[in-house]
């Protein structure tokens, strides 16, 4: 198994390990970057140091999946999502599995004008946007990417004036209304038939950088229902992370990753086990995923921790 982009995410890669070896006691995961020294090097079974992820290198990519005998890929950076599934089929006929959704889907979903867009004309709960601030009302106002991380420079709670003071500072600005409320992310699994076969809501307790640092599940049957719902109708596969903001116990849908989320650990914690059911169902084994969650609650807690290795050849 290959996790692409791995850089720093060691619980990611850990994670996968576990799941891999639910499957195979002798299964390996290698942690794929351009970096030589990405840290996930020390902690996976293998490293790769990957060529760039472009249609230029996609034989010598086929190619290094074979000599390491990579059976299943898992792309986690939202930069190269579109790569591994417009050459998904390639992949396939070489006898590789990528765990990732459709382009037109992933596309959709990457950029968050066609995001908001889309979800009105479906009659999704999402929070509008638009190119201008004018088209989505008298303020305040959201500033962000139209492509890529919404949390990146982001400008939150701003004037008119200062709305588009900040969007002179960003490539491809969009504009939304500021909705106060808390924010919640929603991990969830689809199967390749669309069917989604869990969501796990938690809160956003503490956040820095746009990743929550310290997350705790929570539950409510109606925002479950609004959850699934959605993704019901955004056709995506694989894991996938949601972000909305509560208002009276319904949802307000802010966008969608089509990736497996930097803090979604907690939700294999809790039961949706998103890494072991994607290995099997790219391995076309094992019994059909069923979401059993845990009776109580969790909370996670991310912490940066040290390795230490005793080598004699260091």
């Amino acid at each position: 198994m290959l996790v692409t982009s791995a850089s720093r995410k060691a619980p990611l890669v850990r994670a996968m390990q576990e799941a891999a070896r639910r499957i195979h006691p002798d299964a390996r995961v290698i942690a794929g970057d351009v970096d030589p020294e990405a840290p996930t090097r020390y902690i996976a079974d293998g490293f790769w140091q990957m060529p760039r992820i472009t249609d230029a290198e996609l034989p010598a990519l086929i190619k290094g999946c074979h000599e390491r005998e990579i059976a299943v890929v898992l792309p986690t950076r939202d930069g190269e999502l579109l790569f591994w599934a417009r050459h998904s089929a390639a992949f396939s006929e070489a006898g590789i599995s990528v765990v990732v959704s459709n382009p037109k889907a992933i596309e959709r979903c990457l950029d968050k004008l066609a995001f908001a867009d889309f979800g009105r004309k479906i009659g999704l709960p999402v929070i509008n946007a638009a190119a201008t601030p004018e088209a989505v009302g008298v303020g305040p106002y959201v500033v962000k990417e139209r492509y890529g991380a919404g949390s990146r420079a982001i400008g939150l709670d701003l004037s008119l004036d200062a709305a588009r003071h900040h969007a002179t500072m960003l490539d491809t600005p969009i504009y939304q209304p500021f909705v106060p409320g808390p924010e919640i992310s929603i991990d969830g699994w689809i199967d390749r038939n669309g069917a989604v076969v869990g969501v796990l809501l938690r809160r956003r307790d503490r956040v820095i950088a746009g990743e929550s640092q310290i997350t705790t599940t929570l539950r409510s049957e109606a925002l479950e229902r609004e959850a699934v719902r959605a993704l019901e109708t955004l056709d995506l596969h694989g894991p996938v992370v949601m972000q909305a903001i509560v208002i009276n116990d319904s949802m307000q849908i802010i966008e969608c990753n089509p990736r497996f989320g930097g803090a979604s650990t907690i939700a294999i914690a809790a039961g949706l086990d998103v890494l072991y059911w994607s290995l099997i169902e790219a391995f076309g084994q094992g019994p059909a995923p069923v979401f059993n969650r845990i009776a109580g609650e969790v909370r996670q807690v991310r912490l940066p921790a040290d390795l230490v290795l005793h080598d004699p050849d260091l």
